[in-house]
């Protein structure tokens, strides 16, 4: 047996010219049906014998088809999932019957059931009363994401030809220049008022997260209206427009390329470098690392724009630690990629631009810079941060800028102190970790940053 319920619905019009709407359904669970029978629009007197007749003329063709549910009849109508899936309780014989059967893929208009037919589970199934036929359309939820122009083929074939995809992955695009075409318009009208931009740059942000959303962004003259925005008199688009610039320079050579050309990362140093709410700035620090991870020549136009001092005043500005641990985390990054690059782990046959990034990256002179900046007393002291993310980082930074600030380690008294305590600390951690089962959880993670560090000290 299938479980569930068939409705039917029949109307008797009276001499009297009124209208009786009678519902009959069958549900059906295992063994047991239940019958309803359900009198809508009436009169008040009670339905007419005819009424009664309909009715039960409706629950004797309603207990037939649910009779039906449980035999392997020509006419019987079932109801099949949509997705194949799971295992049913039918056994063999069940499933060799429902493969037999031809599976109508309903539309919005009603249409006639014919013998051995299946129809998808959440369909419309009505007895029409004038012809005898039962008949099916889209369910309410089906219609909601079902559409005529969808079920253009005929049949139980479901999938998809290389062709079809090729043309639905063309229309997508293709919908998404209009958009993109429509947003940069909007966004460059004179008549768009401040909250209007503010929303198109929400929605660009959106868009701009895939690779090629955001090459054609490019491509249509938005990255100039992006970097215009960044000049704005209004905080919260300067704000908005770094984010959309982040998120477009993410993974993305690309554009990485375009923005530098179109002087986006001295744009974005000078924004740094004056008098910003901190929003704009935490968002306008997310752009210039987004822009310079995995460039090689923009990191050698960051050191060579004063990107160091510019990153060292705002991290002695930040009380909040927030855009500390940003900027220990671009230097780290900085520093980790420079060295990954430069060790002989990359097969120069596999990779034939190897060379040219170990050149790239020997122009960028990042371990004079740090020093000269004083990175190696700055770093430390994001340790006295009571958040153990923060610390995490500021371990991982000080390990890799070990080989350049060695000797300003070991004459640091407030380091070594900060050291010794920080794994006390988190040495009790790790006992409570073990405790709860956790061998290597991340309190032991820290600790082994601590006594790396401690013994490059020695």
């Amino acid at each position: 047996m299938y479980p569930g319920a068939v409705c039917l619905r029949g109307i008797n019009q009276r001499k009297t010219g009124k209208i009786d709407i009678i519902s009959v359904c069958v549900s059906t669970f295992g063994l047991t049906e239940t019958v309803t029978m359900k009198l809508i629009n009436s009169s008040a007197r009670g339905p007419s014998f005819t009424c009664l007749t309909l009715a039960f003329l409706l629950l004797l063709q309603c207990h037939h088809i649910a009779s039906d549910f449980g035999q392997k009849s020509d006419s019987a109508l079932i109801v099949v999932d949509n997705v194949g899936g799971g295992e049913g309780v039918g056994g063999d014989e069940e499933e060799e019957a429902m493969v037999n059967l031809k599976v109508v893929q309903p539309i919005e208009q009603w249409q006639t059931l014919k013998p051995g037919q299946a129809v998808p589970a959440g369909s419309h199934v009505r007895l029409n009363l004038q012809t005898g036929q039962r008949e099916v359309r889209l369910g309410e939820e089906q219609l909601k994401y079902w559409k005529q122009e969808h079920r253009e083929r005929e049949g139980t074939q479901s999938s998809f030809t290389p062709d079809e995809l090729k043309q639905a992955m063309k229309k997508i695009k293709e919908d998404l220049n209009t958009i993109m075409r429509r947003l940069l318009d909007q966004l460059n009208s004179s008549n768009s008022t401040a909250e209007q931009r503010l929303n198109i740059l929400l929605e660009l942000e959106y868009l701009v997260h895939q690779v090629d959303n955001a090459q054609t962004l490019c491509s249509m003259g938005g990255l100039q209206f992006i970097l215009e925005g960044l000049n704005s008199s209004d905080f919260r688009l300067q704000e908005s427009s770094a984010f959309v610039l982040g998120s477009a320079l993410t993974s993305n050579p690309v554009v990485q390329v375009k923005a530098l050309e179109s002087g986006a990362l001295r744009m974005l140093l000078t924004i740094l470098a004056t008098a910003q709410p901190f929003r704009v700035k935490k968002k306008v620090l997310f752009a210039v690392a987004s822009l310079i991870r995995h460039f090689p020549y923009a990191q050698h136009n960051f050191l060579s724009h004063g990107g160091l001092q510019v990153l060292s005043e705002l991290f002695r500005a930040d009380g909040g630690r927030v855009l500390q641990t940003r900027i220990v985390t671009m230097l780290y990054d900085m520093i980790s990629q420079k060295e990954l690059i430069s060790q002989a782990g990359l097969d120069p046959v596999l990779d034939a631009s190897h060379e040219e990034r170990v050149r790239q990256y020997s122009q960028v002179s990042l371990e004079g810079e740090l020093l000269e900046k004083g990175w190696c007393s700055l770093v430390p002291q994001l340790l006295e941060s009571t958040e153990h993310d923060y610390r995490e980082k500021a371990l991982r930074a000080l390990l890799v800028m070990a080989p350049m600030c060695l000797d300003k380690y070991r004459s640091d008294s407030s380091l070594l102190g900060s050291l010794l305590s920080l794994r006390d600390q988190y040495l009790e951690m790790v006992q409570s970790e073990m405790i709860l089962g956790e061998e290597n959880g991340y309190f032991a993670e820290i600790v082994e940053l601590i006594d790396a560090l401690q013994v490059k000290m020695k």
